[in-house]
């Protein structure tokens, strides 16, 4: 037995409810508690996918050299090939960091909250996790953070940006000074969220070795069911993860969908843009329908967190939310246990629904 793995605390998954009901009743919910794409992803995926299956051949392993979706992956990062590599999954891609950089003994410091998943990742090496917390209004000391790096001498430093679930975007000019003062440590960054945001960290790979970016195809590309992302970073990080990288792993299908999506990366912009527009819109007339006391932050991802004062009425809007087919994610930070909801945001009708839904709780 590990024993890393035996006292270890695992990912909480939110409530995947959604998927006990029927395939019908499926159709009339609406599942904002994932930051999935709230449409189906480009008509391409369903045509090139029976496309696949039609031509046969699933009865082999994949191709582990797919030069069409790294050539597609160049055109849309606009760096050379050399530069990336696709995973089974931004997860996947995770672990592999992790196995690749961490041992018994190393520490990892994270910027939280964020995506704890990777925080189960570094501990089931044996390494150590570390922490260091936005403010309980969530804002961000850049002063303070580059001390507890200096002070802590992490192995591995991971930020989300923007931040998941506070939508906080780091500049990148920030993320090269990080890059700059502590050449010796690796910083994984983490854009699952990049293409709503329009920030990115890429171009510094040319120049530094130790930085990592992370991201993935579940998000504004709208085929989380593939399970596909990629890595961005130096050839010789690239071609060291490759060592270790089990190509086997993603699926024609996965490919397919990729390649698909990348195909059409103009649907992919049209429906950020219109959840960009959606957002906005939301985050005003829930300014308009929740009381003051609460706060609302809307940053750079495509999701809105509402922070409450009270848990009970919180708990009261989301029972009443999935009570009208609605799922919202419900989170817990230190700041106030149990005291905040993660909606994620769709087109503009379907979060007028959602806040029509809402304005119904407050007037009852």
């Amino acid at each position: 037995m590990n024993d890393h793995i035996k006292n270890l605390q695992p990912y909480r998954l939110t409530s995947h409810k959604a998927w006990e009901y029927t395939d019908e009743e499926r159709n009339g919910i609406l599942k904002l508690d994932w930051n999935e794409a709230s449409i189906a992803p480009s008509p391409l995926v369903k045509k090139q996918i029976r496309e696949l299956i039609d031509k046969g051949h699933i009865n082999w392993y994949p191709d582990v050299k797919r030069k069409q979706l790294l050539e597609l992956l160049e055109q849309y990062v606009e760096l050379d090939k050399s530069y990336l590599q696709y995973f089974a999954s931004s997860d996947s891609l995770h672990e592999y960091i992790t196995t690749m950089l961490l041992t018994i003994g190393k520490k990892a410091l994270m910027l939280v909250p964020a995506y704890d998943n990777f925080r189960l990742s570094c501990q089931a090496k044996g390494a150590e996790v570390v922490y260091y917390q936005f403010k309980e209004d969530f804002s961000f000391s850049e002063k303070e953070f580059k001390n507890e790096i200096k002070d802590l001498s992490p192995d591995l430093v991971y930020i989300c940006t923007p931040n998941n679930p506070t939508g906080y975007v780091h500049p990148v000019a920030y993320i090269e000074s990080l890059l700059k003062d502590f050449p010796n440590i690796f910083f994984i960054i983490d854009e699952a969220y990049y293409e709503f945001a329009g920030v990115t960290c890429k171009d510094l790979v040319k120049e530094y070795k130790n930085i990592i970016i992370t991201r993935t195809f579940s998000k504004a590309f709208g085929i989380a069911n593939f399970r596909i992302g990629y890595m961005i970073s130096n050839p010789e990080n690239i071609n060291l993860i490759s060592k270790i990288r089990n190509p086997k792993n993603i699926s024609s299908f996965s490919q397919q969908a990729a390649i698909a999506v990348l195909s059409d990366v103009e649907y992919m912009r049209s429906y950020v843009k219109e959840v960009i527009q959606s957002k906005s819109i939301f985050y005003k007339r829930l300014q308009e329908i929740i009381p003051s006391y609460n706060t609302i932050h809307c940053g750079g991802g495509n999701f809105i967190l509402i922070s409450f004062k009270e848990k009970e009425e919180k708990e009261s809007l989301a029972i009443f939310l999935e009570e009208n087919q609605i799922f919202v994610r419900n989170l817990s930070y230190s700041y106030r246990e149990g005291a905040f909801l993660r909606i994620t945001i769709g087109t503009t009708e379907q979060m007028l629904y959602v806040a029509n839904i809402i304005k119904r709780f407050y007037e009852k």
